[in-house]
């Protein structure tokens, strides 16, 4: 499912998020305070472009507006904004404006700016895009059955075609195929958009889902039987066409196709996007059905829900009890309340409502918040489960006894030990052996590396030359001292160089007296 919608999806799809915006701005007409005004300007530069027109001055825009206003009593009349609104409609990328100089027949209309205003490609595709929202009529919506045959019969002359090596006639084909299926797919989603739509109107008005049940249901179990008629027939016909040659067939449309804009290899994948599509509405692979195979189970399901709810609707008019007299008898029973405090108890009881509850608490750094900030850009604060939950803030609670845990202790005071007597024997034998002409081991390296910090944290400056310094515990001392030489002492994980300073361990004793 994920590679069909990978090869069936939107273009739209691959723009990044500048681009889209940028588009999203052609709509930005039908989100000012005058949006109709802004439609009618444009349905007039439409009147235009359609006798040839490309570009419209202001004047030729409020001609057609007054001409439209004495047709359609909704039409606004030209007024003074008129070019005010085509530089917005410019600044947004619908319109583009351009400069007629041949417009000006004096010095003085030369100097004041004589603007010709024409529909931008993508802005004439916003206009129509907006303009086939309102013309959109839910009536419209069906499951045409009889596309089908045409299906099949274009898909045996695309194999013949691309089998006879006849180029513009395969792309042909393959044009009107894609034209066909992109038609099917938009029916068949808006159908079913408008069932739901039906379906969800129906406690409001049964009357029209009655009065269409019968026609409804007929049109959809005889799409489902023409579809199951022809399902096999165009998987077989899909099959035949691969078998002629996918490339070839691919490439020979690319070849006859003539957008001027497009290369052959944008071309060429254009239409392999296109093969790709039309193949998952008819070819089942593997574990995965058709489009064409969902699109029927759809409409099963379509079915048995219209039969579910006609049943509902019978019975509801057989025992009088629906959600429209339902509501009826609340809002007559709401009338009717003594008072008004009656009345909202009654609407609170019948739609479960009930009082929102209000959680507040300081913020942690309260001063580091301003005072003007609101309460939308103030960062949240805490609230405890039981202040959510039943309104009451936390309390800390009883006291809990302190738990003695004297064998947790014991058993820490006797690793410190160990690790101590460790220590010890690590430090007794370095006395012993030095830590030179040899490999410390794991204990004795630990004991150095600890003792040669505290060394070197107590080394000091003195007249710009540093002087012995030493660090110990209870068995040995470490004592640093300047040496060019340097030192290097060998342990069970490498070598450890000590550059301009020389290392000597001395007993505990000794270093009492040491100066």
């Amino acid at each position: 499912m994920k590679d069909r919608a990978v090869t069936g999806g939107s273009r739209a799809f691959e723009l990044d998020a500048l681009a889209v915006s940028d588009r999203f701005r052609l709509f930005n007409f039908t989100r000012r305070d005058d949006h109709l005004v802004y439609l009618w300007v444009l349905r007039a530069m439409d009147r235009l472009r359609a006798v040839h027109q490309l570009q419209a001055h202001p004047d030729d825009v409020a001609r057609v507006l007054a001409e439209l206003g004495r047709a359609y009593g909704d039409a606004p009349s030209a007024d003074d904004n008129l070019r005010a609104r085509l530089d917005a409609l410019a600044d947004d990328g619908v319109v583009h404006r351009l400069e007629d100089a041949s417009r000006a027949g004096s010095l003085v209309r030369y100097r004041n700016r004589q603007s010709v205003y024409q529909f931008s490609e993508l802005g004439y595709q916003a206009f129509a895009a907006v303009e086939e929202v309102l013309a959109a009529r839910p009536e419209d919506a069906n499951l045409s059955r009889l596309v089908f045959s045409d299906i099949l019969e274009d898909l045996k002359a695309l194999a013949e075609a691309n089998r006879s090596g006849h180029g513009e006639q395969v792309w042909r084909r393959l044009s009107r195929l894609d034209a066909v299926m992109e038609d099917m797919a938009r029916r068949s989603a808006r159908f079913h958009l408008t069932l739901g739509e039906i379906t969800r109107s129906t406690d409001a008005s049964p009357e029209t889902f009655l009065r269409y049940k019968n026609t409804l249901l007929t049109h959809m179990t005889d799409f489902m039987a023409e579809l199951d008629r022809y399902l096999p027939r165009l998987d077989k016909a899909v099959r035949d066409v691969e078998r002629t040659g996918v490339a070839t067939m691919l490439g020979r449309a690319a070849a006859a196709d003539e957008r001027p804009f497009m290369d052959h290899g944008e071309r060429l994948s254009d239409w392999r996007r296109r093969w790709m599509v039309l193949r998952a509405w008819f070819a089942a692979d593997g574990g995965e059905s058709s489009r064409a195979a969902e699109l029927r189970a759809a409409t099963r399901t379509g079915v048995s829900g219209v039969i579910a709810l006609l049943r509902q609707i019978a019975e509801a008019q057989r025992g009088g009890v629906n959600r429209s007299t339902q509501l009826r008898h609340l809002a007559e029973w709401v009338f009717n309340a003594p008072d008004e405090g009656a009345a909202h108890a009654l609407m609170t009881a019948a739609f479960n409502a009930r009082t929102a509850r209000h959680l507040g608490g300081a913020h942690d750094d309260a001063e580091d918040i301003s005072v003007r900030s609101t309460w939308w850009d103030a960062p949240g604060v805490e609230i405890s489960v039981p202040l959510f939950r039943r309104g009451k803030a936390p309390a800390p609670g009883v006291p809990q006894p302190v738990r003695g845990r004297a064998g947790i202790r014991g058993e820490l005071r006797r690793r410190q030990a160990s690790h101590r007597a460790a220590e010890r024997e690590a430090a007794g034998g370095l006395v012993e052996a030095g830590v030179h002409g040899r490999v410390l081991d794991e204990a004795e390296t630990k004991v150095v590396l600890r003792l040669l910090t505290r060394a070197l944290e107590a080394r000091t400056v003195v007249a710009g030359r540093l002087r012995a310094a030493s660090g110990g515990n209870e068995v040995m001392t470490v004592r640093l001292v300047p040496a060019p030489e340097g030192s290097a002492v060998r342990t069970v994980h490498g070598v450890l160089h000590l550059p301009g300073l020389r290392l000597d361990l001395v007993p505990a004793t000794h270093a009492k007296g040491t100066p």
